[in-house]
């Protein structure tokens, strides 16, 4: 008979599943970066791509402070979330609204990462652990001020520009 599953085991589950959707965000940002016409928007796309090392950085050692490897679990949910990011990137390549479609794209991608980085932390909490708890709401902060830089660009430049 299995052993019942605990908060423990989603935790670590769900450290796997951020961990993955780190990886291939980190693959994913330098040819959103490239795609970019805006400058303002590639320099958005090259920060977040050395806030992204941190983070999985950051996973690295919550892996550790569990006595566990480092390993991913496939998450189906960000590669629909950056395969509609590649669409973009073919259906409207060489258009006004090439830009507007790719911040779209990476403000999912961030909404997907607050979602998951902040139950995390919830978890963290529950499961009396202090240091996942830092660690988890440093990249949590950084996913918010993404998000927030990523509406200024949007509604001061980028979607102006997509619409003219």
């Amino acid at each position: 008979m299995m052993a019942e599953k605990d908060l423990n085991d989603l935790f670590l589950d769900a450290l796997k599943d951020i961990y993955y959707a780190e990886k291939q965000i980190l693959k994913a940002l330098p040819k959103m970066a490239r795609a970019a016409n805006s400058d303002k928007l590639r320099a958005a796309f090259e920060k977040h791509q050395d806030e992204t090392e941190g983070q999985v950085e950051r996973l690295e050692k919550i892996f550790e402070l569990l006595g566990k490897a480092a390993r991913g679990k496939k998450c189906d949910a960000i590669e629909g979330i950056i395969d509609e990011g590649k669409e973009i990137m073919e259906e409207y390549a060489d258009t006004p609204a090439l830009d507007a479609g790719l911040l779209a794209a990476a403000q999912a991608v961030e909404h997907y990462e607050i979602s998951r980085y902040g139950t995390l932390k919830a978890w963290a909490a529950k499961l009396n652990n202090p240091q996942a708890l830092k660690l988890l709401d440093q990249t949590l902060v950084e996913e918010k001020k993404t998000d927030e830089t990523l509406t200024k660009i949007a509604e001061t430049a980028v979607n102006y520009e997509a619409a003219a």
